[in-house]
């Protein structure tokens, strides 16, 4: 039991999202591992007392015992006949299965559909207020067409709160979508944001899609809306705008992308006032003045407040819409001299379209833009491989300027990391906790070869059901190898019971007495063995076939655990006893060759 809960230190140690989703599933199993230790040592053998009682039939009359027996025996004599044969075939099985671990794609986290999808379209900027409103209609009434679709309710710009400062030219749209059982046969959701993508091409738009709470999460901790980003740090927008273009034109070629768009940080649109001061000081104004001017009648001038209630609204002056349409019409702006005289603001300023940038954004007190990449078809790990290196020939980066990976990329490489030293020092935990209780390195390596072996069976599976690899999936294969040591424990314990009995009963003296001790021991106590291993499976089963928001994530968590098993329990009932009729048997031709030799129980 101890074994297992320590298996289980790596998912304590992770962080951020991982961390809080699968530390409460860690800290569930190892509560109840610790109870169910507790109540076997106290409850249970009093449960005993009071109803196990009458004549108890033995073993070799239960019908499911006999079966299993029966079964097993003939596997069992021809491993033991045939041992190097079994080995070899063990490790071809192990060396087979870097086929599909190397085939195996992987992603942070498997999607937790939702019931929902957000819709996330760009434009380039400068878009005005009444296009906006025009394409977000037209994007909405696109998207009800769908008979998956529930209901859309669709927004440009930002909404009334100062924590959304997105400019006209982005929308959103949260799509709420009809139960699964209403869609048509074979849609899937990947099927339908696919769909919906092809016929939301709306020109000089790019769109992304998540889910409302997964996207709402990703921009609050990487600031980027899609699966995978990339940062452009540099002390120059021009620059990076013109890094951001090269990225965008070299991405949008790579098998999987879906849609990429780099922000224009430096394409916004300005009216540009620039004040002639020496026609200022000809009409007797100052700077100030005409700026003021510039201000009430264009932008607008708060002049009071009015209180209504609770609230409180600014009193906001400017000048009519006609007046403030167009550059034609700002041309007419007047300026009252101290004269009395109404002079257009065309003699007192030159105005002029200027670019800048839109808005300015800084991370780690450097000036950085954004280029946003939505996939398909292809998992993240994959994708970005290829991206990075299409990236390197084919963009220059300047001096002062860097590019950094981030969206779900980045929480993929911060939980490895963490893992990458966890996970081995956890089994160097386990490797101490079993020596310690076998006092001998022989049957803790023994024990430790079934978590290879159970890993096999693992891999294997993930790949057939065409499962990338995830934190969820490595989560599987941490409690996997837990599982696995505890059934390699089982047999080595029953394997030592009937040799160490036969031992002091002086039977253990040839290798036919070691063969029947082996025999005895692994054939005679199947029972037990394959009773841990189907409540293993009986309780992994049904998450298999489980459906509904999570049963996704669950099912990487499981499949590593099911198929692991399966490969487990045969090396546990086939290739440990082989492995331990070889150490056994040279143990015991050594001691004949030195009879003074150590105790035969240790290696």
């Amino acid at each position: 039991m101890l074994i297992i809960a320590v298996s289980f230190i790596p998912v304590f140690t992770l962080e951020a999202q991982e961390g809080r989703l699968f530390r409460p599933l860690a800290y569930t199993k190892t509560f109840s591992m610790a109870f169910a230790a507790l109540l076997s040592v106290t409850l249970v053998p009093v449960l005993m007392l009071l109803f196990i009682r009458g004549k108890i039939a033995p073993q070799a009359k239960n019908p499911i015992n006999r079966f299993l027996i029966w079964a097993y025996k003939p596997f069992v004599h021809l491993a033991l006949r045939f041992p190097k044969i079994v080995l070899l075939l063990a490790l071809a099985a192990l060396a087979l299965s870097v086929f599909p671990f190397i085939r195996l794609g992987s992603e942070f986290m498997p999607p937790l559909y939702e019931g929902s999808l957000l819709y996330m379209p760009s434009g380039l900027p400068g878009m005005s207020i009444t296009k906006a409103l025009e394409v977000t209609q037209l994007e909405d009434k696109i998207i009800k067409q769908f008979p998956e679709v529930l209901s859309v309710f669709g927004k440009a710009g930002r909404s009334r709160t100062s924590t959304d400062p997105a400019p006209p030219e982005m929308g959103e749209a949260t799509i709420i979508l009809k139960p699964e059982e209403n869609w048509p046969k074979g849609m899937t959701p990947e099927k339908l944001v696919n769909d919906l993508d092809t016929a939301l091409k709306v020109p000089g738009v790019s769109n992304s899609w998540t889910m409302p709470i997964k996207g709402r999460t990703d921009m609050l901790s990487t600031g980027i809306r899609t699966p995978i980003g990339i940062k452009i740090f540099g002390p120059d927008l021009n620059v990076t705008q013109q890094i951001g273009k090269q990225i965008e034109d070299v991405l949008r070629n790579i098998p999987g992308t879906r849609n990429v768009y780099a922000e224009r940080v430096v394409s916004g649109y300005y009216e540009d006032f620039k004040v002639d001061r020496d026609a200022v000081a000809r009409y007797g104004l100052t700077v100030e003045d005409v700026e003021d001017v510039i201000e009430s009648a264009i932008g607008g001038m708060n002049v009071s407040t009015t209180i209504e209630g609770r609230e409180r609204f600014p009193v906001n002056v400017r000048y009519l819409r006609d007046y403030r349409s167009d550059p034609q019409a700002l041309d007419r702006v007047l300026v009252a001299t101290p004269g009395g005289a109404q002079v257009p603001i065309t003699q007192l300023a030159k105005i002029s379209l200027t670019m800048g940038p839109p808005v300015i954004k800084s991370e780690d007190a450097q000036l950085v833009g954004y280029v946003y990449v939505d996939v398909t078809g292809v998992d993240i790990g994959t994708y970005v491989q290829r991206a990075m290196q299409a990236v390197q020939q084919k963009v220059n980066i300047p001096a002062g300027h860097r590019l950094e990976w981030s969206g779900q990329w980045e929480y993929m490489q911060r939980a490895k990391e963490t893992l990458k030293y966890v996970v081995p020092l956890t089994l160097l935990i386990i490797l101490v906790l079993l020596y310690s209780n076998f006092k001998s390195v022989a049957k803790t390596l023994i024990v430790m070869l079934s978590v290879p072996f159970a890993l096999v069976g693992g891999i294997w599976f993930i790949y057939l059901l065409r499962y990338n690899t995830s934190v969820a999936v490595w989560v599987g294969f941490i409690a996997l190898a837990g599982v696995a040591a505890e059934t390699g424990v089982v047999m080595i314990v029953y394997l030592d019971e009937v040799y160490e009995r036969r031992l002091k009963e002086g039977k253990m003296t040839t290798a036919k007495d070691l063969y029947d001790a082996i025999i005895e021991g692994a054939v005679m106590r199947v029972r037990p063995k394959m009773m841990t291993v189907t409540a293993i499976m009986a309780g992994l089963l049904p998450i298999m076939w489980s459906h509904g928001t999570g049963a996704d994530l669950m099912k990487r968590i499981a499949a590593p655990m099911v198929g692991g098993m399966v490969t487990s329990t045969i090396l546990t009932l086939i290739v440990i006893p082989v492995i331990y009729e070889m150490w056994r048997g040279w143990q015991m031709r050594h001691e004949q060759k030195q009879p003074t030799g150590g105790d035969g129980a240790k290696g």
